[in-house]
């Protein structure tokens, strides 16, 4: 991967003049070998094991399908050592879920585990992790066949995040999935169901197993209840960081990048979506002046994929402006990107509140 800068250190070196780096100054270059070496559990879930998931009592789907996600596993390793041949020469079905839930119930964690553990029973380069948008930032890359070809030598491919709103993609990745299915390679997908629609018996299931048609019977689901554990929907409910205060944190923080949200903004118009992450390459800490609520959608969707790199690779952030709990409008929220935007909002807060901490400290 190579990183070219207009006039900006990186932000792990020391800027000559003192001056905190900026992201707005990094111009990111990813090769397509680097978009299939980074198919691996982000950092925030590096330590995610089945054994570290906190199940709540009150709900016992939290309890049941980490003991059937741990069955997949040894699905998957036996299915590896039958050759995937059963009796007459016929190919065994291999696994494949799909787990619903809300926000925040720790679908991502139990993902992740099921990656971790695959890949200690069969070895490194055995699975590919990814969310949605990285795989179709990779058939972008690559080209379909291509791709295929990638993928079709790992043995479980995770999909974080399963995305419907975008039809083309949505039948992208359809395709996509059927043809490492058809080649032996097990399946595991999340996907979020909004908060209005917990508690009325129609999880975003329904609309996963309608999209994906000639799959969807491959597919077991597993519906994963609860609250969100972060207890937030909104960035932060806590007043804004002063302008000053941030500056002086980011000062003070290795690895800090400061921005003008305007400046950030405008920076990740011309930055791919799928180069967000090398973006965020040394990057231990982002600050923000001028946070306001984000008006067009096109601008909100970025904002949401950068949410999700720094989110991945657990880097707090440290926000100053007025935007509080309307970064999106009551329209985005009622809107067909509205998961999206909720998941953003939620994650945001995990990293304001660590950022703040960081801050006050």
């Amino acid at each position: 991967m190579t990183l070219t800068h207009h006039q900006a250190a990186t932000p792990s070196d020391p800027d000559p003049d003192g001056a905190v780096p900026s992201l707005a100054a990094v111009r990111p270059t990813v090769s397509p070998d680097r978009l299939l070496a980074d198919l691996v559990p982000p950092r925030h879930f590096a330590r995610a094991r089945f054994s570290t998931y906190r199940a709540d009592p009150a709900h016992p789907s939290q309890t049941a399908v980490p003991a059937r996600l741990q069955e997949v596993a040894g699905e998957i390793g036996a299915a590896r050592a039958s050759g995937l041949r059963a009796l007459f020469g016929r190919r065994r079905a291999v696994p494949a879920v799909y787990m619903d839930g809300g926000f925040g119930v720790g679908k991502t964690h139990l993902l992740t585990s099921l990656a971790h553990a695959v890949t200690a029973e069969l070895g490194d380069g055995s699975v590919a992790y990814g969310t949605f948008v990285e795989y179709t930032n990779l058939v972008g890359a690559l080209g379909f066949l291509p791709t295929v070809e990638a993928l079709a030598t790992r043995r479980l491919v995770c999909i974080d995040e399963f995305e419907l709103d975008d039809p083309g993609d949505t039948v992208l990745m359809s395709r996509l999935l059927r043809e490492l299915a058809d080649r032996g390679v097990a399946l595991a997908a999340t996907s979020n169901t909004l908060p209005e629609a917990l508690g009325e018996g129609r999880f975003a299931a329904e609309d996963f197993l309608r999209e994906i048609q000639a799959l969807s019977s491959r597919f077991e689901v597993l519906r994963v209840d609860g609250e969100d554990y972060r207890h937030r929907a909104v960035v932060t409910d806590a007043a804004p960081l002063a302008a000053d205060v941030v500056e002086r944190a980011a000062a003070g923080h290795p690895g800090a990048v400061l921005d003008a949200f305007e400046d950030l903004l405008a920076h990740l118009a011309t930055v791919h979506p799928s180069r967000y992450g090398a973006l965020l390459d040394g990057v231990e800490l982002v600050a923000l002046t001028g946070v306001r609520p984000v008006e067009r959608q096109e601008v909100a969707l970025r904002l949401v994929v950068l949410v999700d790199r720094l989110y991945d690779r657990d880097v707090p952030v440290l926000l100053a402006g007025d935007a509080g709990r309307h970064l999106f409008s009551e329209e985005m929220l009622r809107g067909g990107y509205r998961k999206k935007y909720f998941r953003a909002l939620s994650r945001l807060g995990a990293l304001a509140e660590e950022g703040r901490r960081l801050a006050q400290a």
